[in-house]
């Protein structure tokens, strides 16, 4: 298991951010796919088309969101806390996702800044 950190600097307000992240049509607008999701702490999700599934652990509105991934049989839970910091003219997110299965470590990697919070960045900054 292998965790992993960055920071994104987007040109954008918190609460547009915030948006991109728990309402299922902003979620489909930037990503293209259909997001099944409810901004409720206890709450389960769905992202592209279910290959990404999980439970809601905490909300706090335009400030943090922590998840909890699934990859199925797991000693630990796969969690995701992003921060959401608005510094002058951008917005820093501060990622940690914590116990990603190694066989699918790059993959995630890539697809947080590429496919995740590039598509994010492009779909508010363009």
């Amino acid at each position: 298991m292998k965790n992993f950190k960055k920071y994104f600097k987007i040109r954008a307000e918190a609460e547009d951010i915030y948006a991109c992240l728990t309402n299922p049509v902003t979620i489909e607008l930037w990503s293209g796919y259909p997001a099944k999701i409810t901004a409720e702490e206890g709450t389960e999700f769905e992202l592209w088309d279910g290959d990404i599934t999980g439970k809601i652990l905490k909300l706090d509105t335009e400030k943090e969101i922590v998840e909890q991934w699934y990859f199925g049989e797991q000693k630990e839970p796969s969690i995701v806390t992003i921060k959401i910091h608005r510094v002058k003219n951008f917005t820093s997110v501060e990622l940690n996702h914590a116990n990603i299965p190694d066989e699918v470590y790059d993959e995630f990697t890539t697809g947080w800044e590429e496919y995740f919070f590039g598509a994010i960045k492009k779909f508010l900054e363009d």
